[in-house]
């Protein structure tokens, strides 16, 4: 039999539910805690999130300053089977709210942005997907606007890093168009998972190629301001990976080896060439790109607990490394690593505490080194070569209370840009200076 609450009967079962009848005597946090209890015991889970952030610039980089970005982040997750009877369906969407400034963008001009959450101030759809279980729960199915973020590329230890591209790698989310599916623009798609065996999982998905219209000068975040595009007509992007977890030592630490590869269909350019066969530098070319059809890219992830902080316990020392490499003459990056460290569960009295470092290292393509030489044979200058950019960050999260948490950061950024040249050097020969980033990032949830 169908139950289908309507937002009303929602309210209503909810403050029936959560007072009771001396509602005077509970506190309100109290009621607000069994109303929600009561809506997840329907099906109806609902979520806030507040991430408040203000970081500084305060050596190298484009310049000198500090910015405050802010993102909220309602979501809800309905269970289908509990709220209308449809056995093994699960309902999941969230918006943000982003407001403020962004630090790389305006003070340091890196490729990977100090924050995942740094993005163009807007309110915007992300995710709005259905997921379908089926053989017992052993495959999955989700179809509709969703990122890629969260189970491809992945490592259960990297999220308490801040930068971008420990989150979404960031190979994939600068060569490919409008990011990537990842945080702030999702796109629609469909998503198979397997659970092949207890040890082995795959996953393969199908996604729109691009979160928004041909990019050129405007920024993606721009033309889907709204994440409301649904586009559906671009060429394709597959990903898939197989993840297979085991154990290691008497202690039986968990551990976990993915690898993947993914293939766009679509048109790259060429980063070294233009139409007409002469480097772009020349300046005889026509100056006009020259189309590369297709891409691709290989991955690996791999996690381990090194060791643990009591013996039953699941905390302890973690460890994780990815790699990814893409063909050069299309791509502005073709070798990527990260890796890092995860320490937690020492503290008794923070039992919940976090400390990590990690560090990132891309490495500009071949073409796009040898456009840069050409530059300088062009030019007769000592045109800066790009050739890397690399990453160290350190932060720590502490847990005030289940709700809110404060995690101080500091990031050193080598070669921003991958040693670009800096924007306000008229000459043209010097490269943008190292940055050294300091900052807090605080997380309100609910």
């Amino acid at each position: 039999m169908y139950r289908v609450l309507s937002p009303a009967m929602l309210v209503a079962a909810g403050l029936a539910l959560g007072a009771p009848a001396h509602a005077e005597d509970q506190p309100f946090a109290d009621r607000i805690a069994d109303t929600r209890a009561a809506l997840e015991e329907a099906g109806y889970q609902f979520s806030l999130t507040y991430i408040g952030e203000g970081f500084s610039n305060v050596s190298g980089g484009v310049s000198n300053g500090a910015a405050y970005t802010g993102r909220l982040d309602l979501g809800t997750t309905i269970d289908l089977e509990k709220a209308m009877g449809w056995t093994g369906a699960t309902f999941h969407a969230n918006m943000y709210q982003i407001h403020g400034d962004g630090l790389s963008r305006s003070y340091v001009g890196n490729l990977f942005l100090v924050s995942g959450v740094e993005s163009l101030p807007a309110m915007r759809l992300y995710e709005f997907w259905i997921e379908q279980k089926l053989l017992g729960g052993k495959l999955s199915v989700r179809v509709g606007q969703q990122g890629s973020d969260v189970e491809f590329i992945d490592s259960q230890y990297d999220d308490i890093f801040i930068n971008s591209a420990l989150g979404w790698p960031g190979i994939v989310g600068t060569i490919l168009p409008a990011g990537g599916p990842s945080p702030p623009l999702a796109v629609p798609g469909i998503r198979f998972k397997a659970n092949l065996s207890d040890r082995i999982t795959a996953y393969l998905a199908l996604f729109d190629g691009s979160a928004s219209p041909p990019q050129g000068t405007d920024d993606p975040q721009i033309l889907n301001a709204h994440g409301l595009n649904f586009r559906v007509n671009d060429p394709p992007w597959w990903i898939g990976q197989l993840k297979y977890k085991f154990e290691i030592g008497e202690s039986r630490l968990p551990a976990t080896i993915t690898g993947g590869a993914w293939y766009h269909v679509g048109s790259f350019a060429d980063q070294r060439f233009s139409a007409d066969g002469l480097s772009l530098a020349d300046p005889d070319s026509s100056g006009d790109t020259r189309w590369l059809r297709r891409d691709n890219g290989i991955f690996m992830v791999y996690e381990q607990l090194l060791a643990r902080a009591r013996p039953d316990a699941d905390k302890g020392v973690a460890f994780f490394m990815r790699a990814s490499v893409s063909p050069s003459d299309r791509n502005l990056i073709s070798t990527y690593v990260d890796g890092g460290f995860l320490f937690t569960g020492f503290s008794e009295t923070y039992p919940d505490d976090r400390f990590g470092i990690a560090a990132i290292y891309a490495r500009i393509s071949d073409a796009a080194r040898a456009l840069d030489r050409d530059t300088q044979i062009f030019t007769g200058t000592p045109y800066p070569i790009r050739d890397y950019e690399a990453i160290l960050e350190i932060t720590y999260q502490h847990v005030v209370n289940p709700n809110f948490t404060m995690q101080p950061m500091f990031q050193y950024i080598a070669h921003p840009g991958g040693g670009a040249v800096d924007p306000n050097d008229p000459t043209q020969t010097h490269r943008i200076k190292d940055s050294v980033v300091f900052g807090m990032r605080t997380i309100l949830s609910y």
